[in-house]
């Protein structure tokens, strides 16, 4: 049985920040996998994108990742463009990818589901109720708040988000989206109401703010770790992820698991694209904080 597998798609992302333009891949799928590709972890990704950009997955499988590829008629195409304050990112989707079926993940089985739905329509409740019926399922909400309006992303409520939510033990969200989740502007009565709704893990990132996630009644507050030098900001959320669910899959607590999840965070932020550092990385810097 595979450890951790990830369903979402990977993009090709046009990042513009106020220093530079970058081309590159993207999505969930892109910066979750390439950051588990770093630790010593059985990990499968399955993903969708057109022909024209199958060289990505050669890409990944290049870094020892496996990659379960459905053929889509188009590649996700965001446009991520980043103000002074690299928390602040406005989007545009000049394209779609087609949603993925419980067809596709009928013969996988994993100890976790970690699901990155980039839009509403990805990744539907039926395919989140198969999955948890195998195994855990683990969901970043950002997907599912997303619509699309003249190529512009905005924030939108989740119409199913109680009924899917029951199914899910682990959800992460940032702070602005669990308020687009829940209608509540305080991000602890916000997790709060996740947990009323099924949920076992919330995890709530607040960018250079921290994190801190709820589990059985506690709050757990995980500080944010200063990079050295703020280079790129795209996948820290998605990088985070792995390093949580990494560290809660080898039995790791959940203050050392969110500490090491914002500690590789950290570290991607400090270089362009994915994050390339490894574990003993990670180590070293919770050791000098």
């Amino acid at each position: 049985m595979i450890d951790l597998c990830c369903i979402g798609h990977i993009t090709s992302d046009k990042v513009v920040t106020t220093t530079s333009t970058m081309h590159m891949p993207g999505g969930t799928a892109f910066y979750f996998s390439c950051a588990v590709s770093q630790l010593p972890i059985n990990y499968l990704l399955v993903t969708a994108l057109a022909p024209a950009e199958i060289h990505y997955v050669a890409d990944l499988r290049a870094k020892g990742i496996e990659v379960k590829v459905q053929p889509s008629a188009h590649t996700v195409y965001f446009e991520n463009i980043y103000a002074e304050n690299q928390d602040e990112r406005t989007q545009n989707v000049l394209e779609k990818a087609d949603p993925f079926g419980v067809e596709q993940l009928e013969n996988v089985a994993a100890k976790v589901f970690h699901l990155g739905p980039l839009l509403a329509d990805d990744i539907d409740l039926n395919l989140i109720k198969t999955l948890a019926s195998k195994s855990r399922v683990s969901i970043d909400v950002q997907g599912y708040l997303r619509e699309v309006v003249n190529q512009k992303v905005r924030a939108v409520d989740w119409p199913q988000k109680k009924e899917a939510l029951q199914y899910a033990h682990t959800v992460k969200a940032d702070v602005a989206e669990l308020q687009a989740l829940t209608g509540l502007n305080d991000p602890k009565n916000g997790a709060r109401l996740l947990a009323e709704w099924g949920v076992a893990e919330v995890v709530v990132t607040n960018g250079s703010g921290g994190s801190f996630i709820l589990s059985g009644g506690e709050i757990y507050t995980i500080p944010a770790y200063r990079p050295k030098v703020i280079v790129d900001a795209t996948g820290c959320g998605d990088t985070y992820m792995a390093g949580y669910l990494y560290s809660r899959i080898k039995g790791e607590g959940i203050q050392a698991a969110g500490e090491f999840a914002a500690a590789m965070a950290s570290l991607k932020m400090e270089h362009p694209g994915p994050f390339t550092g490894t574990e003993a990385d990670v180590r070293q810097l919770l050791k000098k904080k």
